[in-house]
């Protein structure tokens, strides 16, 4: 019988390849446009090579640096797999997914890749293993300024949308929906992942999540 803890590490592990089958599966149907930090990762690609996932990784580690010396200390391990892992698998499924070409097919894509994505945000967080290192930024803000959560996250992915489009990264309506609504679709998958590792682990209140 398995333990909390390897329960935990199983719905980390899996959350990032959910996470990622999303993103990729957004980054296909990129007609409508992508993610904020999927556009800036697009555009750096098409400008200077290496992958979409070795972008994401990189943009990554600039942050976890950043966020380290703001903070003093070195964060959790979790974060420094979801950088890794999270880059990896985005790169696994762009290279898995078939190329799209059809208005419909893409818009397909890309609706579904939202919500695999805020079930894959879901699971990889309600272990709490340790935020990515976006989220990670986010919370250094906040916590530095004293800013809401809203202003920040909102004002982070505005500036860093601007700066994929100027590097030729696909903005449109889906960059617009995707802000404004992956919070709110994670707001339902996240509870219900929480409770799905209660129930796997045979843990009778999620404290022990803490």
């Amino acid at each position: 019988m398995m333990t909390l803890k390897q329960w935990r590490w199983i719905f980390f592990i899996v959350g990032q390849m959910i996470l990622s089958l999303g993103i990729a599966m957004t980054i296909k149907g990129q007609l409508l446009g992508i993610g904020p930090w999927d556009v800036l990762h697009v555009g750096l690609y098409q400008n200077i090579g290496l992958s979409i996932g070795s972008w994401s990784i990189l943009t990554g580690l600039l942050i976890v640096l950043i966020t380290a010396a703001a903070q003093k200390k070195w964060p959790k391990y979790g974060t420094w797999l979801n950088m890794l892992l999270l880059g990896t698998f985005i790169d696994l499924f762009n290279w898995l997914l078939p190329d799209v070409t059809s208005i419909a097919a893409q818009v397909v894509f890309f609706v579904t890749g939202v919500v695999i994505m805020s079930y894959g945000i879901g699971l990889y967080v309600s272990p709490n293993m340790g935020a990515g290192p976006r989220d990670s930024l986010m919370l250094l803000i906040v916590h530095k300024f004293n800013i809401s959560v809203k202003l920040v996250r909102t004002s982070i992915e505005v500036i860093v949308a601007l700066l994929g489009w100027a590097l030729g990264g696909p903005v449109g309506i889906g960059t617009v929906l995707i802000a404004l609504l992956i919070g709110q679709f994670v707001h339902y998958a996240m509870p219900q992942c929480q409770r799905l590792l209660l129930k796997v682990a045979k843990q009778e209140n999620s404290e022990v999540l803490l």
